[in-house]
């Protein structure tokens, strides 16, 4: 059963009643916990995510009303492997990696998220994170204690659908990569990897594709080297499919750079890359 408690609350010019349930009997009007965002704007971003979809806006303005923002700068780590599962964070703007790192001390990229996409798991764990995420732009979350967050899926069975239905797609993903790894060539691999990226991360400058991310990073997320994915990068320039900036991916012919995700994919058996 979920309780409710009303409060008022400034929109615009209007006051407007808010149900806040039970669980949010708490001080959200901390120094801590005062947003930098209006909470109709708050409303806008976050119903840009598929974890709002379905959920009306009272309810929407409820379950933002005990989340507090916080902006991360470029290479600030959000939370690190091992640490205790306290929190559920929905990146609403920038990118973070989720990495691991090898005993000799390597980093592997484990994914990227993208506006809209939650950053690690969404529910409490005794065993700790199994990585670390980092912000690899600045960026901007919504973050929700991981108790609360849990019962607030109770309150809101929306909520509790579109978490499971992103976890779920997450999965998908990785099992999806996981192929690629074992029987794509490097080719295939790095295209149809830019392809996700540019849906996910891409930003359209003039007509193109900006994704910020580093030969290195993309290295790490195709398993292949900085040598390989600089030869493929200089290939895929001479044709005018892509324009290479110091970590910075200009992709100037989408359809171009899926034909080549196409046709590599036709390759059944990996190469050496």
């Amino acid at each position: 059963m979920c309780f409710y408690r009303k409060q008022q609350s400034e929109v615009g010019k209007a006051r407007v009643v808010v149900l806040l349930p039970d669980i949010a009997v708490m001080n959200i009007y901390s120094s801590t916990n005062i947003a930098t965002t209006k909470p109709i704007q708050r409303v806008a971003l976050a119903r840009r995510s598929p974890l709002f979809s379905g959920i009306a806006q009272p309810d929407c303005l409820t379950i933002l009303a005990v989340a507090y923002e916080r902006n991360f700068l470029r290479r600030q780590k959000i939370f690190l492997e091992h640490d205790p599962v306290t929190q559920v964070v929905l990146l609403v703007a920038g990118c973070v990696k989720e990495m691991q790192f090898s005993q000799n001390g390597g980093e592997v990229i484990l994914r990227l998220d993208g506006p809209g996409e939650l950053v690690g798991p969404a529910w409490c764990s005794t065993k700790g994170h199994y990585s670390s995420a980092q912000a690899i732009q600045p960026s901007k979350t919504f973050i929700w204690d991981a108790d609360r967050f849990e019962r607030l899926a109770l309150c809101f069975p929306a909520l509790q659908r579109n978490t499971a239905r992103m976890l779920d797609e997450r999965l998908a993903t990785m099992q999806q990569r996981f192929r690629e790894l074992s029987t794509d060539t490097a080719a295939s691999r790095l295209s149809n990897e830019v392809l996700r990226l540019a849906d996910q991360m891409g930003r359209q400058i003039n007509g193109h594709i900006q994704i910020s991310l580093s030969h290195e990073e993309l290295a790490q997320l195709t398993a292949t080297s900085h040598f390989t994915v600089s030869r493929l990068r200089a290939k895929w320039e001479e044709r005018g499919i892509v324009t290479a900036q110091r970590e910075v991916l200009l992709v100037r012919n989408l359809a171009a750079l899926a034909d080549v995700a196409q046709i590599e994919a036709r390759s059944t058996v990996r190469p050496s890359d």
